[in-house]
């Protein structure tokens, strides 16, 4: 089963021309999820040819415009197709009075249902088949919250020859023990799923961290992810001016992902005031701490794979 994160914008606070307002999506098999929708989200879900119709969630971090302005326009976008399913937006206090005002200032026309949910504690928010996404707090001028998805363990690698060998013959009921169920053989004996699969694989994690200044109870949360987004805003230099704004530099975020031994960390939510050629310093810092860092870009594809 594939699971791919798609970097729809990397910048904060203002667009650039190469820099569109911090989004990403998240993309398990059919299922998409949109993590923070800024200025300029539809323009990349255009250009890497995404089905954005197909989007079932939008999980807000927090409502600061350069996190929530792309709202209003994919709302009225998805309006003009063939909509079946509720679109889910979840997020913090106060993201439904954004959604309804700007319905009824903009006078939108939805003929799709909207769900719109707001987080009052910790913990989980949306649940799938052999997932779920869990929220928790994070520490900026305003409620914020960081999100992690996370699959369930999947069974263990299935021995053909083992099932043949205790007279389960192939086909129907292989599958029911690939998929954990108990079936019965040919001499009606029963077979159970642990006699013939090896040991439980793990699931992939997600992890989606930005606006915030830099706790230790983040690596906590984000421990053993496979893919960590974190902001690196800024640089060590303007470490004073990352905590007067809440923000951290791109060396915390290392820090984070050091100590919650994550496997790869793509920062995002860079300040405007960062060249391309500048950003470089920005990577050396974090890389130095933890060296499975890189720089995310504009329609930058990161897959996540499992690890067995």
């Amino acid at each position: 089963m594939n699971l791919e994160a798609f970097v729809l914008g990397c910048g904060g606070m203002m667009p650039l021309p190469n820099r569109h307002l911090t989004s990403v999506l998240l993309r398990r098999e059919g299922e998409l999820f949109l993590f923070d929708c800024g200025e300029g989200t539809q323009v990349s879900l255009r250009r890497l040819n995404l089905r954005w119709k197909k989007i079932s969630v939008i999980f807000v971090s927090h409502t600061h415009a350069d996190h929530v302005t792309g709202i209003p326009g994919l709302l009225m976008l998805s309006s003009q197709v063939d909509r079946d399913d509720p679109l889910y937006i979840i997020g913090p206090p106060r993201i439904a009075e954004y959604i309804e005002s700007s319905r009824r200032v903009l006078d939108m026309h939805i003929n799709y249902e909207i769900i719109v949910q707001e987080i009052r504690a910790p913990g989980l928010v949306y649940q799938g088949e052999g997932f779920h996404i869990r929220a928790f707090p994070l520490r900026h001028t305003k409620p914020c919250y960081g999100y992690v998805m996370e699959e369930y363990p999947r069974p263990g690698e299935f021995y053909p020859e083992k099932a043949e060998a205790l007279g389960v013959t192939r086909g129907p009921l292989w599958a029911a023990l690939q998929s954990g169920n108990r079936v019965q053989a040919e001499d009606g004996s029963f077979v159970e799923p642990e006699q013939v699969l090896g040991p439980p694989r793990t699931g992939r994690k997600f992890s989606f961290v930005t606006d915030t200044l830099a706790f230790p109870e983040i690596a906590k949360e984000v421990a053993d992810s496979d893919l960590l987004i974190c902001e690196g805003m800024f640089e060590r230099a303007l470490a004073e001016s990352a905590r007067e704004k809440r923000h951290m530099t791109a060396e915390e975020a290392a820090r984070i992902a050091r100590d919650g031994e994550v496997k790869q960390m793509a920062l995002i939510h860079y300040s405007p005031r960062y060249t391309e050629h500048e950003l470089k310093q920005v990577l050396k810092e974090a890389q130095a701490v933890f060296p499975e860092t890189l720089l995310s870009r504009d329609r930058m594809v990161l897959p996540i794979e499992y690890r067995d």
